[in-house]
């Protein structure tokens, strides 16, 4: 009796054994083993599939906490770029950095304040428009574009704006397209593309006047219905061509003027670049884009 019992007591451990062994297997021919507390994460942007045209260049120094837009710099190579949020122990700045990445000052900004940076552009005399209107719970009223001038860092200007279509803060979850993070400069206007967190789909279109009242409605004027969320907006140095940016995607559509509402966009999946948030044209046809992770990528655009 007890030997039978010895012998079932055996097999089954050997069952289990032998169960364990095999799923383990199983788990490693997938890539589905566990990692423990010391395991290495790997890089997003090292294993990213290639995509035509697109090529890592850099890495973004340290000091820049998540990069979330980029703008022409003073010289040719150099580019402005800023975190969404400060950087620990410092108040409120924009750095610039070359292309590879490498850091060529840090510039720290007086009378600012600093929520949800997400997006710089920048006019055609070299001032910079810092767009803090972040607003991922949107339920922000304190939504506010800076105008700043890299030469004269004495003299910073404000505009302080509201959309005109939100009523509720929040609104309902199913109307939820009132965060923006993508912004350019254009014939002395600021244009606006929202973030659509409800669907996923369409980017509203607003615009404010760059010159203008320090407290102002922006206009509604025009809308994309993109597969995706929009993170960054450029207009090329000719004003043919816009480019969105969305997280490791990119739309690219001809547009004429202003009506940017009725470009038709062109997407391209940029899978495994990590959370893609800046991006300014280089020349009409190449754009620089950067990571929150850390990556810069210089894409050529389709023809």
């Amino acid at each position: 009796m007890h030997m039978n019992r010895l012998l079932a007591g055996l097999l089954s451990m050997a069952l289990i054994g032998s169960t364990a062994c095999s799923e383990a297997q199983n788990e490693q021919a997938e890539g589905k083993g566990k990692k423990g507390k010391g395991g290495k994460k790997k890089d997003k942007t090292e294993a990213m599939n290639p995509v035509a045209g697109l090529t890592k260049v850099g890495t973004m120094p340290s000091e820049v906490p998540e990069s979330s837009g980029l703008s022409r710099g003073p010289e040719a190579g150099t580019f402005y770029t800023h975190g969404d949020t400060r950087s620990p122990g410092g108040g409120p700045s924009i750095y610039l950095v070359r292309e590879n990445g490498q850091l060529v000052r840090r510039i720290e900004l007086q009378g600012v304040q600093q929520q949800d940076w997400e997006s710089v552009s920048q006019d055609t005399q070299g001032r910079l428009y810092i767009a803090d209107c972040g607003n991922n719970g949107n339920d922000r009223q304190d939504l506010t574009i800076y105008r700043i001038d890299p030469k004269n860092l004495g003299t910073v200007s404000k505009i302080q704006f509201s959309y005109p279509d939100q009523k509720e803060f929040p609104p309902a979850k199913e109307e939820r397209n009132f965060d923006v993070e993508a912004s350019l400069w254009h014939n002395g206007r600021i244009y606006l593309f929202s973030r659509d967190r409800a669907n996923d789909r369409t980017s509203k279109i607003y615009s404010l006047d760059a010159n203008g009242p320090a407290r102002q409605t922006a206009q509604r004027v025009g809308e994309l219905t993109l597969p995706g969320q929009v993170t960054d907006a450029a207009l090329s140095p000719d004003g043919s061509r816009l480019v969105l940016l969305g997280r490791e995607q990119i739309f690219v559509g001809a547009v004429s003027g202003s009506n940017f509402g009725e470009a038709k966009m062109q997407a391209v999946e940029m899978k495994g670049a990590g959370q893609t948030e800046g991006v300014v044209f280089i020349d009409n046809n190449t754009v620089l884009i950067s990571s929150e992770q850390g990556a810069l990528y210089r894409y050529n655009l389709p023809q």
